[in-house]
């Protein structure tokens, strides 16, 4: 557990503790034996909010995944952003101070911990179990109420959307920021939960404290929740609109949780329930007798349904639609078929090109994107795991210790070029008409006819790190100078050094410190190229950890992408995006399960924000960006190597599209049905009324 959540936590209980005092009914009185017997009378009650503790950090991850698979589709920031426009950004300035943002980020974690978390201890230690009923299930449909939007209508927060406006709460420290980009994935805006909680609460107390006894709980909460409205906008995190919604969402929560509570809790009252767990032990006969009968009796209900029967048919058919599609969404990657174990991946647009070993060699596979099960055979040289090869429009150039080959795949049966190369380190296409042979630390360039030409290298008795190509463009790292980049063009021999500042933030230096890992930026190596027209991003080796930084090759500005202290590899450089591969922990070889793989991370040049493409247990890395498709590899829970490709736009399967579209019929059907139900029972009831007056 973080140290700082851990330190929120203690406060918030501490917290909840001290208030008891003042907020406790007139005559009850706080004994030490309450704190223990509270727990043996509300544990069902108490184990309905805990359920929802638990279950955000998967809900969470489920949103992350919807969110990178849908390519932004389901973005509605836009929309929120053009009707309120900059009114959060004035909060934000109008009252800024340091002393203001330390308060209102402590405030807004451990005061949302006291009222939503610490509320139901109150009531069930005092032993108001109507109140205890009633806002357990409030709390619980609050946040059920919120599923929906936050899958499907995803809102980032405002310090991450509107121009010249800070994510206040999330940047303070940087430990805060590591422990809000883990548990929040920054686009569940819509509703406030800050605000539907407390909100809800308040109304429960409103509505059911008939005697008055919360009177001064709930004065509390009601400053609380105008504080937490100020804090949320001020911080960078919520919307206007955002609170609006929240306020509707507890609303409507309370009413769900009235209307159920009675039946509910007659059958999940702590206090009979244990008899019938004791006789389902010792009596199992009559236990399921006791069950088959009320099943019974349930079934025939729906027989013959009324508008209740009906609108439970039609909340199942909505939950299970969107739950194949929801499944289907956060499954959208597709395996190459026929590949075993990858040893590289190399795609270009149309293409997909993988280096399979099969024990004594390896084979290279070519995969035509629009149909990942079938493979095209290709002449090539034999290879081994070590071998090289590019790929570049159609053109493949495959070499082993001994052999460069190039093969245009619209005629993957003959050999294009063939020259003699003493084992290569890589080979890359640097443009239409020109290849580059690494080999014995220099570099050679060659035409497609096979003539050398003339190009970039390292002076002699230097040896080339890193070296990447774009359109005729050459980037290169020299073992004498490993933190400086060397540009040239092909056809030139001249280069001109780009600096790269790998330095990071001192706070999160310091922490690496902390954590006895030396931050050495002098001393600094860069590992991995990835070029395009105007940008390179490199992999910078600082010792404690690995920084990616993007630098412009026209100004020489550098900015560091990845999260200061976690390493970060393999990017790729694209359409519009820098895609990357990264750990989301210090040392994870120390992590926690879910923190000790590798995952996926896009970052968009334009907006100049990071999203994750995966964010599950899996370890996956070497990510390429296409036209069309997202390319990476991934190792799956039995070992086994895969690589996964992923289209951009959004696919349905065929199973779940047919769900989708059987689902909309059936949905209209019952909506028809279930209104004109309740406009005939309505009319029966007024009938039976004016009869009866």
């Amino acid at each position: 557990m973080d140290g700082v959540y851990l330190t929120w936590l203690i406060s918030a209980l501490a917290i909840g503790v001290v208030l008891m005092p003042f907020i406790k009914p007139p005559w009850a009185i706080i004994t030490m034996d309450g704190f223990i017997d509270f727990l043996r009378r509300y544990w069902l009650h108490i184990a309905i909010v805990l359920t929802i503790y638990n279950a955000k950090d998967f809900l969470d991850e489920v949103d992350r995944i919807l969110m990178a698979n849908t390519d932004g589709m389901l973005n509605m920031t836009p929309w929120i952003y053009a009707i309120e426009g900059e009114m959060a950004l004035w909060v934000q300035e109008t009252f800024r101070a340091d002393w203001l943002t330390a308060f209102m980020t402590h405030f807004y974690v451990v005061g949302f911990m006291v009222i939503c978390y610490v509320s139901i201890f109150y009531f069930a230690y005092f032993d108001d179990r109507y109140m205890a009923d009633r806002i357990s299930l409030t709390i619980f449909w609050v946040y059920i109420l919120a599923i929906p939007f936050y899958l499907f209508f995803n809102v980032h927060v405002t310090g991450n959307y509107i121009p010249g406006m800070e994510t206040l709460a999330y940047n303070h420290t940087p430990e805060i920021n590591d422990w809000f980009h883990r548990i929040d994935p920054l686009t569940n805006g819509m509703p406030s939960l800050h605000i539907g909680f407390p909100f809800a609460v308040w109304l429960c107390l409103l509505r059911f404290d008939s005697d008055g006894r919360w009177v001064v709980y709930r004065r509390i909460i009601f400053a609380f929740v105008l504080v937490t409205a100020f804090s949320i906008l001020y911080l960078g995190i919520h919307w206007f609109m955002d609170i609006i919604g929240g306020m509707i969402v507890a609303a409507v929560a309370v009413n769900i949780a009235n209307k159920m509570a009675d039946p509910f809790w007659k059958i999940f009252d702590e206090r009979t329930i244990n008899a019938r767990l004791v006789t389902l032990l010792t009596n199992p006969v009559r236990a399921m007798n006791v069950i088959r009968s009320s099943a019974g009796q349930q079934i025939k209900k729906f027989a013959r349904p009324t508008s209740k029967e009906t609108g439970a048919i039609l909340a199942a058919v909505i939950i299970v639609v969107a739950g194949v599609i929801t499944w289907d969404l956060t499954h959208q990657s597709i395996p190459a078929g026929g590949v075993d174990a990858p040893v590289g991946v190399e795609a270009a647009d149309g293409w997909l090109i993988t280096l399979d070993d099969k024990g004594e060699s390896a084979l290279v596979m070519v995969h035509d994107l629009s149909n990942l099960n079938e493979e095209l055979e290709v002449v090539q040289p034999i290879m081994d795991s070590n071998s090289t090869y590019d790929i570049k429009g159609n053109i493949l150039a495959m070499a082993n210790n001994t052999t460069l080959m190039i093969v245009d795949l619209t005629d993957p049966s003959v050999v294009k070029m063939t020259i003699s190369v003493d084992h290569p380190t890589d080979v890359e296409i640097v443009s239409e008409d020109c290849i580059a042979v690494l080999q014995n630390g220099n570099v050679d360039y060659w035409s497609y006819d096979g003539e050398e030409k003339i190009g970039p290298g390292p002076t002699e008795g230097d040896t080339i790190i890193a070296f990447e190509s774009y359109s005729g463009q050459i980037a290169m790292v020299f073992e004498s100078d490993p933190d400086t980049i060397q540009f040239g063009i092909v056809d030139g021999s001249g280069l001109i050094s780009l600096e790269v500042n790998a330095t990071g933030n001192p706070n999160e230096d310091e922490i690496l410190l902390d954590a006895d890992l030396n931050v050495d930026v002098e001393n600094a190596t860069i590992t991995d190229i990835s070029l395009s027209k105007t940008l390179l991003a490199v992999t910078v080796d600082v010792n404690a950890t690995s920084r990616l930084v993007l630098l412009d090759t026209i100004s020489g500005e550098s900015q560091i992408i990845s999260d200061h202290k976690f390493a970060a590899y393999d990017p790729h450089l694209g359409y519009g995006v820098l895609m990357f591969s990264a750990y989301t922990e210090i040392n994870p070889l120390d992590a926690a399960e879910e923190y000790a793989d590798r995952e996926i991370f896009i970052h968009d040049l334009s907006t100049n924000l990071t999203r994750p493409l995966t964010a599950d247990g899996l370890d996956q890395w070497a990510p390429m960006v296409l036209e069309e498709h997202y390319v990476y590899q991934q190792l799956n829970t039995d070992g086994d190597i895969s690589v996964e490709v992923q289209q951009k736009e959004p696919t349905l399967q065929p199973y779940s599209s047919n769900i989708l579209k059987f689902g909309v019929v059936l949905v209209i059907a019952l909506s028809f049905i279930n209104i004109m139900q309740r406009q005939k029972e309505s009319n029966l009831s007024h009938h039976d009324s004016e009869l009866a007056s």
